[in-house]
């Protein structure tokens, strides 16, 4: 099969940062060559409209037409033109498409497209109690109301998605997936003796961050060898409107536990594997997700998680089996929690080889990738009956 993927992010040094929709994407995509498909990446928001191929899969920059008031439509008809030629020469055969700010709205093309459900602008903001832009509330309606399926990651995204636009629309759950093999556990650092907790990811408000130093500064008090490491991009504080969340979140720690924190800043994601792996465990405090890879793909590595226990995430962690699930405002039990596993070896041990387990038999990218051929090949013979 010939699959394109639309997005404005990939994890690729050629295309510059990514987030959750290019993480999950490049884990999919991998897992759909090596099974004998062609996977085409058209990468918008782009500095130049350029195309190159690597391991097999043909990636298409995309720059954004700039004219104000009608960038939206310029973009949408250069992508729609796009598209259409590929198809034309028999190049793809489907389109997936995220629902972030309904890039799939008004393009009209000569194939099926598919829009997986991994959070709109919409959705989060109603999970971070902020109003969203009307434009984008607008775009992502039409989209979904227009494409020929729908796959959610998981089931409390589908549902919350559809009651938030009034839509009844039919969604199929097939989560992120984590590439088993390349989260392989080393076992070279299973021995170590250190007492490091993890967060990795944007530093953000919904995120849990700025839960995240009173929730240290418990954990400070018990062990105050214990890091705390950050590892991530930092960003604006729409709330507050702060340049940095980073700036916010240092006067919260107390004196003695900021002097335990290292925000090493963002990495490349080659090299995020190194950091879990040196970590004890792994913290997220969130409280805006669909279903994060970066639960899966610390949980791959055998890494013990602390998460929050907002919506998704029983669809993922069973609480007290292969992790913690716990509220970000929850202060005092968060951080017993982390100290649970910090004291606690056995413990650790038996959360990581159960969480492992649970990637390998539900979340692995072998297992996403079928079932997202089985539900392309449906929607493409119900296309070519319509």
């Amino acid at each position: 099969m010939k699959i394109a993927f639309l997005t404005p992010e990939y994890p690729h040094e050629r295309i510059g940062h990514s987030g959750g929709i290019g993480t999950s994407i490049k884990h999919l995509a991998v897992a759909l060559k090596k099974q004998g498909h062609d996977v085409s990446l058209l990468i918008y928001g782009q500095k130049e409209d350029v195309e190159f191929n690597d391991n097999g899969i043909q990636f298409y920059k995309i720059k954004n037409p700039k004219l104000k008031g009608l960038s939206w439509i310029l973009t949408r008809k250069k992508i729609q033109k796009l598209i259409n030629k590929l198809h034309k020469e028999q190049k793809i055969e489907i389109v997936e498409a995220p629902d972030w700010t309904g890039i799939a709205s008004f393009i009209n093309i000569k194939c099926p497209i598919v829009i997986r459900e991994n959070g709109s602008d919409t959705y989060f903001c109603h999970l971070d109690h902020r109003k969203v832009k009307a434009i984008n509330r607008f775009h992502e309606k039409q989209a979904l109301k227009s494409v020929d399926g729908i796959i959610s990651v998981s089931q409390f995204t589908g549902e919350l998605t559809n009651k938030l636009f009034n839509l009844n629309k039919p969604f199929t759950v097939i989560p992120n997936a984590v590439n088993i093999e390349d989260f392989e556990p080393s076992g070279s650092l299973s021995k170590e003796k250190n007492q490091t907790i993890l967060y990795f990811g944007t530093l953000i408000r919904k995120k849990g961050l700025l839960e995240l130093p009173s929730i240290f500064n418990k954990v400070n008090k018990k062990y105050p060898e214990a890091t705390l490491v950050l590892v991530g991009k930092d960003s604006p504080d729409i709330k507050t409107q702060t340049q940095s969340t980073w700036q916010l979140m240092q006067p919260l720690f107390t004196k003695e536990a900021i002097g335990k924190v290292n925000y090493i800043g963002a990495v490349p994601y080659s090299k995020m594997r190194e950091h879990i792996e040196k970590a004890t465990l792994c913290v997220f405090p969130t409280f805006a997700e669909a279903l994060p890879v970066s639960w899966l793909e610390a949980m791959a590595l055998k890494k013990p998680i602390v998460a929050s226990n907002v919506g998704w995430a029983k669809e993922i962690v069973n609480d007290g089996e292969d992790g913690f699930l716990v509220h970000p405002k929850e202060h005092d039990n968060y951080a017993n929690k982390i100290i649970d596993l910090l004291e606690n070896e056995t413990l650790r041990g038996q959360f990581s080889v159960a969480a492992r387990e649970k990637i390998i038999l539900k979340f692995s990218s072998e297992i996403v990738a079928k079932q997202s051929i089985e539900f392309y090949k449906k929607t493409i013979d119900a296309y070519s009956l319509s």
